[in-house]
């Protein structure tokens, strides 16, 4: 099926760039305009049903018709000269206020296809300062917090409220919900764009130096550019088809994904057909990319169908963040596996030997070099190297012990927004600009008085954690009652999110009326349930994935052993990187702990990726063992030619990945997955694996049999010993190799049949 496919391609070379070319064009298209119409920022829409808040939430949107709102954002008016609100100032606000509330905001011009965010803003008056020194309004706005579109119209409001304010002698600050995103975004752009074009520097040069080409430099960029555009649109072609909400934090993490692995399977195409010209020069381009396609494209299928089974298990997780990203992160992949076996070898059979202009060194093999004496060295003392990569390895995992979850926004930028919402909380109660609810409804159908739930507000107003509570607001028919409060800490904090969980829940729940039930919802409500969802998620993801994972490599691999092998080293590097992130950020910048997301994103990504490159050295261990060598000549042999594509593929991946580091929103994310791959690469995959290999020869292979080479005549009673331990004629680099012709260098090296 692969050899097919690739066939076609490169027999077909052109027609294959051009379709893709199209394809890349126009559902980039699609994908750009319609993107934030797929993703949701609520929170609250992507938890089950069964938890607390979220039931608060349904009985807000049917009783109350209202539902919380990610946009709304808060506006602290006061005095330029700093002195207390006056009567005056306070009807000029009010007035100014409703002004604002009626004037209709006109969006720029949107591009095709995408959304007109045109609105008239909901401006209502809101808390004013004990000492009256500000008064605080609310303010929200329809549409995707992370569109472009809508950013630009909250800048309009923004800039108008300001003119407006300021002719009455008055300042405006804007914090919480919109206005947070919003300032965020601006401090992070330069530096998103600083970062990524020192990420694509990093793939020029890593793939200048290794190839000496300038075609092997930009032609995998361009691509991987193309095929992105298709996946974009692909993934939300789905979301639309099957009414899907992704999380805004998806398409980056996409193009980070695709980005890494898409130059990986590059790198891994472009070396070895590098080398199929080198030891071929009688073959034209297509048929030595059709050759190498077929070689190496059972290793990337595996490889992509690792990824995409990984995340594939999120599908069964009851959060729906990460029930979502699952399935558009696997259609990526594919998208990347398809353009891997069509795309990829039509380029390479299009370009041929240019793609390595202006070099000519390529031509002839290299037969010492780091990658040779690495493989050496390893294969000729691999208990040593294997010992001392489980104790680095254990080293870095033993800070995982004590490790902890947090869901606070840590190192966050600061910005005008962060210094309004701390002029408010030096006033009022550090949660007012971010209220938390309690909503009662009644069980037997029957109305709820409001003096029945003055025992509920009371005894809220003196539990622990909160400072104000408001009065009763029953609905029209009076069968479910909001009671507003407001927290004495800031609302996306552990501390918060105890406190709810916590004494809150419980005064809501011993108080709450008779024939009736309660539940609370607000941000930290929000998070204390997400918390508990994720701890389930986890227990659930890990071992479905790692299953999963197993049975592709039984599959590739036909072994019952080296699947263990494999998968015990990624588990190791799991740990490891897990491991290292607690040390930095819980230990080192003393962090309540590290993101709740880190783990499953971590395995998923460490995991699925890393055996990237386990899955190409164990081929290729696999291909050199079934010649008639030593088992350790093999291994020398595969790490020699393997080194070069999975170090630079490696460093080029986890350079995407840290990219990541340069926003604090995905600051862990980033350092961990980048620390993660360089491990998976450097150490797992040309050290730890590669000298467990040596260590156990042919039986790595165990049940199946291993050292027949294909195509070569052997008799029932197998070779005689002479023939076992004599040199492999083809191949041309064996001569080279004195330590692995001797012998007796690796007496018990055996060939078993």
């Amino acid at each position: 099926m692969i050899r097919k496919l690739t066939s076609f391609s490169t027999r077909h070379r052109w027609l294959t760039v051009v379709v893709w070319t199209i394809l890349g064009a126009a559902l980039s298209f699609v994908g750009k305009a319609m993107m934030y119409d797929v993703t949701d920022s609520q929170a609250g829409d992507f938890l089950p049903k069964k938890y607390d808040s979220a039931v608060a939430l349904r009985i807000a949107e049917e009783e109350f018709g209202a539902k919380p709102d990610p946009n709304a954002l808060t506006v602290l008016v006061a005095r330029d000269d700093g002195g207390r609100l006056t009567a005056g100032d306070q009807r000029h606000i009010t007035a100014t206020a409703a002004d604002l509330g009626r004037e209709r905001i006109v969006a720029p011009k949107p591009e095709e296809l995408m959304k007109d965010h045109s609105q008239t803003p909901r401006v209502s008056p809101g808390a004013v300062a004990p000492d009256k020194s500000f008064r605080l309004l609310t303010v929200s706005l329809d549409g995707n917090p992370n569109d472009p579109g809508l950013q630009d119209v909250y800048k309009e409001f923004r800039d108008g409220a300001k003119h407006e304010f300021a002719a009455d002698g008055l300042r405006v600050g804007f914090t919480g919900g919109l206005a947070s995103t919003v300032d965020n975004t601006d401090a992070e752009e330069s530096t998103g764009k600083v970062v990524g074009m020192l990420t694509m520097g990093l793939i020029v040069l890593l793939n200048v130096l290794v190839f000496r080409s300038l075609a092997a430099a930009f032609v995998p960029l361009i691509a991987v550019a193309l095929i992105g555009g298709v996946a974009s649109g692909a993934v939300v072609g789905a979301a639309k088809l099957f009414g899907i909400g992704l999380d805004p934090s998806t398409p980056s993490l996409i193009g980070v994904v695709l980005l890494g692995i898409g130059i990986d399977y590059f790198l891994f195409l472009m070396f070895r057909f590098r080398e199929q010209l080198r030891n071929h020069p009688e073959q034209n381009a297509r048929t030595a990319a059709a050759e190498t396609t077929g070689r190496v494209g059972n290793a990337i299928t595996s490889a992509a169908l690792t990824i995409v089974a990984a995340f594939a298990t999120l599908g069964l997780a009851s959060f729906g963040q990460f029930r979502v990203l699952g399935p558009a992160i696997a259609i990526s992949v594919l998208v990347m596996l398809l353009a891997s076996l069509t795309l990829m070898p039509a380029l390479l059979a299009l370009l041929g030997r240019g793609m390595f202009w202006p070099a000519r060194a390529w031509k002839k093999e290299r037969t010492g070099g780091v990658s040779a004496r690495l493989g050496q060295a390893v294969s000729a003392r691999p208990v040593r190297y294997a010992l001392g990569s489980l104790v680095l390895l254990g080293a870095l995992g033993a800070g995982a012990v004590g490790m902890k979850m947090s869901y606070d926004q840590q190192g966050l930028p600061e910005t005008a927004s962060v210094r309004t919402a701390e002029q408010i909380a030096r006033s009022l109660p550090a949660g007012v600009s971010d209220p938390h609810s309690v909503y009662v409804r009644s069980t037997n159908g029957s109305g709820i008085k409001e003096g029945s739930l003055t025992g509920m507000t009371r005894a809220l107003g003196k539990a622990e954690g909160v400072g104000e509570v408001g009065e009763p607001v029953l609905s029209k028919d009076r069968t479910a009652a909001r009671v507003d409060l407001f927290l004495s800490v800031e609302s996306d904090t552990q501390k918060a999110r105890d406190l709810v969980s916590g004494p809150v829940r419980d005064t809501v729940a011993r108080t709450a009326p008779e024939g009736t039930e309660a539940y609370v919802t607000g941000t930290a409500a929000l998070f204390a349930d997400i918390s508990t969802a994720v701890e389930k998620d986890l227990r659930l993801v890990f071992p479905v994935a790692a299953l999963l994972i197993a049975v592709i490599l039984f599959l590739l691999l036909r072994s019952l052993l080296a699947p263990v092998v494999l998968l015990i080293a990624v588990g190791l590097g799991f740990v490891a990187t897990l491991g290292a992130s607690t040390l930095v950020f819980q230990h080192g910048l003393d962090r309540t702990g590290v993101s709740f997301t880190l783990p499953l994103v971590l395995f998923l990504f460490v995991v699925a990726l890393g055996t990237d490159y386990n899955i190409l050295i164990t081929d290729r261990i696999r291909e050199e063992m079934q010649k008639p060598v030593p088992a350790r000549h093999a291994v020398a042999e595969a790490v020699r030619h393997t080194a070069p594509a999975v170090a630079t593929a490696g460093i080029v991946l986890a350079g995407s990945f840290a990219s990541l580091a340069a926003s604090p929103a995905t600051q862990e994310i980033g350092f961990a997955t980048g620390l993660g791959i360089i491990l998976s690469s450097l150490v797992l995959s040309l050290v730890l694996v590669p000298a467990l290999a040596a260590i156990l020869g042919r039986g790595l292979w165990w049940p199946r049999r291993s050292g027949r080479t294909p195509g070569r005549p052997h008799t029932p009673d197998g070779p005689s010993a002479a023939e076992r331990h004599r040199p492999y004629e083809g191949d041309p680099a064996y001569s080279a190799h004195q330590p692995y012709a001797a012998g007796p260098a690796y007496p018990e090296d055996r060939v078993v049949r």
